[in-house]
């Protein structure tokens, strides 16, 4: 069974994130910042399941966006917004499913 792809990388501030990309190639997750050092950012991957850890504390919202789209967000004890969904879902299942991925329990 083939498994997500994990990106890290500088972004144009030189600044570290992560995606990540399912079989299909779509991306289903990704840093919602920028870290000063790769470690942090591998760190937040790890929120999400990089390396096959989970460590989903926090807040989790389902919510609608301005165009009728399901989306998810995770935010820390601290209200800082640690994840978000890559995308908006017409179905939301298919939102609860990303969500799943990334830590999610209902």
């Amino acid at each position: 069974m083939q498994q997500d792809k994990w990106d890290f990388y500088q972004d144009n501030n030189g600044e570290w994130r992560w995606r990540r990309t399912a079989t299909n190639g779509n991306i289903v997750g990704a840093s919602s910042e920028g870290y000063k050092q790769r470690a942090n950012a591998l760190s937040n991957a790890e929120h999400y399941g990089y390396n096959n850890k989970f460590n989903p504390t926090g807040k989790w919202e389902i919510y609608q966006d301005a165009r009728s789209r399901w989306r998810w967000r995770h935010t820390a004890a601290n209200g800082k917004i640690i994840g978000k969904s890559s995308q908006g879902y017409v179905e939301k299942v298919s939102c609860l499913h990303n969500a799943a991925v990334h830590g999610y329990k209902d």
